[in-house]
C-alpha cells in the first residue's frame, strides 16, 4: 500500500509542472521585461526610477529583482550624484524584453566646494539607497568603508535612506565646515496590512 502510494506521489510531482506550466507561462506572457546593460562603472551603481518610482539600483536589477512591468509606455530614469540624468520613453508589448543601455555622463554644472563635511553612512540593507535634499547619491555601501564617504556642503540637509519593502531612514543634518559625521540605521522590513 505505501509503494502504491509512494509511487501516486511521484508520479503526481512531475506530473505537476505539465499541468501549471501552461497557465504560469500564460501569466508570465502578459507582463513586459525592461533589462538595463551598464556602459560604465557609474551606471552600475546609480539608482533606477520607472515612472516616478525608486526600484533599486541598476547592477542588481536581475534575477529575481527584474523589472516586470505592465504593457504600454513607462519613463524611465537613472540617477547618480555628480552625473547627468538618463531619462528614457519604453513602450512595452506584453511578453516583451527590452534592453536599456545605460551609460552615465558627467555633471559640468557638479559643484564641489573645499570646506566640506564629511559624511559616513552604515546599516542594512546596505544596497539601500541614499537621498540628500530629495537627490540621490548613491547607496550606503559606497559610503561605510575606509576611504569612502560623502561629502556636503556645510549647513542643513536632509538625508533619507530608503529601499522598497522597508520604512525609509529620515533625518536632518546642520553639518559644520572639516566636520566629520557618521551615520548608523538599519531599515525595518515593511509589514503586510492585515484585513480585520
Amino acid at each position: 500500500m505505501k509503494s502504491k502510494i509512494k509511487a501516486f506521489l511521484e508520479c503526481a510531482l512531475l506530473a505537476l509542472p505539465l499541468v501549471l506550466g501552461g497557465p504560469l507561462q500564460a501569466r508570465n506572457q502578459v507582463l513586459g521585461e525592461v533589462q538595463f546593460e551598464a556602459g560604465n562603472k557609474a551606471a552600475k551603481s546609480s539608482g533606477v526610477w520607472v515612472d516616478g518610482q525608486y526600484v533599486g539600483f541598476l547592477k542588481e536589477l536581475k534575477g529575481s529583482k527584474k523589472v516586470l512591468l505592465l504593457p504600454g509606455r513607462h519613463q524611465i530614469e537613472v540617477r547618480q550624484a555628480g552625473y547627468e540624468n538618463f531619462t528614457r520613453e519604453v513602450t512595452l508589448e506584453p511578453g516583451e524584453k527590452y534592453i536599456v543601455a545605460v551609460t552615465m555622463q558627467k555633471d559640468p554644472n557638479a559643484r564641489y566646494g573645499i570646506e566640506n563635511a564629511l559624511v559616513k553612512i552604515s546599516g542594512k540593507p546596505d544596497r539601500a539607497a541614499v537621498f540628500v535634499d530629495k537627490m540621490f547619491v548613491g547607496h550606503i555601501d559606497q559610503f561605510n568603508s575606509a576611504g569612502q564617504g560623502m561629502m556636503l556642503t556645510p549647513g542643513k540637509h536632509d538625508i533619507t535612506i530608503s529601499l522598497p519593502g522597508y520604512q525609509p531612514f529620515e533625518t536632518e543634518v546642520n553639518l559644520r565646515p572639516h566636520q566629520k559625521l557618521k551615520l548608523k540605521t538599519n531599515l525595518l522590513p515593511v509589514r503586510p496590512r492585515t484585513q480585520g
